[in-house]
């Protein structure tokens, strides 16, 4: 999560936002109290195996927040097995039509033999120059595929980070994120030509609720490559292509899932933090028999 401040220098963002969402009513205006120098995030670690390292303490890790380390480390502790709060997010632009086929294959797969009924939910949402939502949190794979199978084509521009701000803000904003795993399963080429938001702002709220983006991504994508990529990296999510072979997907979703059941969840007091609405670089160090660490790669300062 960025640097946790009020929410109110968002405001008219957020009303653009919610103006991307057809058939949603204005919900009512909400807050949430933070702390002004405190950054969140959620950080996975992997051996050389590929296999999650569970037992890391803080003193374990080198962190720096552009250079420098962080004047105090208020927070570090494992999270495992949390339940899963997945939004399945469906371009159905023109420019998808040549994979169209293939995403909704990967999607039902996701929502059918990876998602636990028992503890995992998920909604289904489709967009091109609007948003909509055909299923609301749930976690019936039934609901699920049938709501994936009704995400139609549809030959218009694409409004992509106001699509992934309002999913944030409106779905993922109302949970109690430090309980659940929340991440979006994004199927898009990347292109943006209808936002009335940039990318910072997507990323903004994304990070303020925690949510990973995990990105599919047909193989003809090249004009978007590099939105998708910022979008994966400053979310502490991966991208994936979606012409990959079977036994590739499910190697994804299986990533994706060992990232998000064996977290540890950060929260440190950075060195300095001016309100001048530049980026912050993380950088985390591991110790040798750490091969890798998944988390994303900076965030934001506040503006004022």
């Amino acid at each position: 999560m960025p640097p946790r401040f009020p929410l109110t220098a968002l405001c008219i963002a957020a009303l653009l936002a919610s103006a991307c969402t057809t058939g949603s009513q204005t919900s009512a205006p909400y807050s949430i109290k933070v702390n002004v120098d405190e950054v969140e995030l959620t950080l996975h670690a992997d051996d050389a195996q590929g296999m999650p390292v569970n037992d890391l303490r803080a003193s374990d890790l080198q962190i720096t927040d552009n250079g420098h380390p962080p004047r105090r480390i208020v927070t570090f502790q494992p999270m495992r097995n949390l339940p899963i709060r997945a939004g399945i997010l469906i371009d159905t632009s023109s420019s998808m039509e040549p994979s169209r086929e293939t995403m909704l294959d990967i999607a039902t797969v996701y929502a059918q033999r990876v998602l636990q009924q028992a503890t995992d939910q998920a909604f289904v949402m489709s967009f091109s120059k609007r948003s909509q939502t055909l299923q609301s949190w749930s976690g019936s794979p039934a609901a699920l595929t049938a709501a994936i199978a009704r995400s139609g084509n549809i030959p218009s521009t694409t409004a992509l980070y106001d699509t992934l701000y309002a999913a944030c803000r409106e779905q993922f904003g109302r949970l109690a994120h430090d309980t659940t795993g929340n991440f979006i399963m994004l199927f898009s080429d990347g292109d943006d030509d209808a936002s009335y938001l940039p990318l910072r702002s997507a990323v903004d709220m994304c990070q303020q609720t925690n949510t990973a983006i995990y990105v599919f991504r047909p193989d003809s994508a090249i004009t978007g490559l590099h939105n998708l990529s910022d979008l994966a990296s400053l979310t502490g999510g991966r991208v994936f292509r979606i012409g990959a072979s079977g036994a590739e997907i499910d190697e994804d979703l299986h990533i994706i899932q060992a990232n998000l059941r064996n977290q540890y969840r950060l929260i440190y007091n950075p060195a300095a933090m001016p309100h001048n609405g530049a980026f912050h670089r993380i950088l985390i160090v591991p110790p040798d028999r750490v091969a890798a660490i998944t988390t994303r790669s900076g965030y934001y300062a506040p503006s004022h």
